[in-house]
Formats: C-alpha cells, structure tokens, sequence
C-alpha cells in the first residue's frame, strides 16, 4: 500500500460528490490520499488530531473543502505547516460566494491556497496537490507534461471539429 501523500478532508458529507473530483485526479496520477469529513465548527478537536497526523504521518499537502462560513481550511492551516489547498463549495443560498470569501480571507502568516468554487476548484485542488508534488517527483512531472498535452491535443481536436461545421 502506497504511503499517503495527501489528505482531503471536507465539512460535511454533501460535499463529497464535489470532492471527489479531486480524487478522481489523485487517483489518475497515482497519488495516495485519505479522505474524510470533518467540521471546523462541530469537530474541532478531530481537524486538528489531523492535522497532526498529516505532519506525523508526512503527508505533503491537505485539501479542504468546505461551504457556508468555510472555515474548514484556515483551520487546517492554523494547526500545520502542510500547504492547505482551500475549495470553496457553490452550495449556498449565496452561490458560494460566503464560502469564496471565508477561505480566501486568510490573515497574514497563515496561508491557504484558494482555488474555484465547486468541482472545478476541487479538480484544480487535485491538479496544484499533483504540481507541488511533482516539484520534488520527476516521473510525477512527466506524468504532468503528458495530460497537459493531453489537454492540448483534445481541445484542438475540438477546435477542429467546430471549425468544420
């Protein structure tokens, strides 16, 4: 069994459809991750026994995806020097835009990396997890490399078809 390298950890289990979208990358790229839901508000204490663990187990980075107050990342940051990828959820009455605001609103010495709302920010999540990894992995990168070209190449294709119409 592969060591974990990363942790996703979401405020609550409506959010999971959104964050499995950062799993499907992980799981894509071969990246270990554990995944659970854990509250800001309703379970301090086990985000921060996490957050430990993360450090005592060396995970190398957390994503953390929360909606409404969206504290869930900033209290992550606040109990590890892991880097802390912020994925706002889209699921409130206000569209998202408490959750935007609350994880990209970190005060100065604890920082978070916020991506997106929804599951195109999970998705991203999962991509910037992968880049920060590759940093120090160079079969990572090639891995980076080849679906980025991935990326080109179907969208060129695309671009192709349309144009024929």
């Amino acid at each position: 069994m592969k060591k974990t390298q990363v942790g996703i950890l979401m405020g609550s289990d409506s959010d999971l459809p959104t964050m499995e979208k950062a799993a499907e990358i992980l799981k894509h790229f071969g990246v270990a991750y554990f995944m659970t839901v854990v509250s800001a508000h309703r379970t301090p204490d086990r985000v921060a026994d996490i957050a430990r663990r993360a450090e005592e187990e060396e995970w190398k980075v957390l994503i953390a995806g929360a909606g409404l107050a969206a504290h869930l990342a900033g209290v992550v940051a606040s109990h590890t020097v892991i880097p802390v990828i912020g994925v706002p959820m889209d699921s409130s009455p206000l569209g998202g835009l408490d959750a935007l605001l609350s994880t990209v609103q970190m005060p100065g010495g604890v920082p978070v990396a916020t991506m997106g709302l929804g599951a195109t920010g999970a998705k991203n999540a999962g991509l910037l997890a992968v880049q920060i990894l590759a940093a120090f992995d160079p079969a990572l990168r090639k891995k980076l490399r080849k679906y980025r070209e991935k990326q080109k190449k179907d969208l060129t294709e695309k671009a192709a078809r349309v144009e024929a119409r």
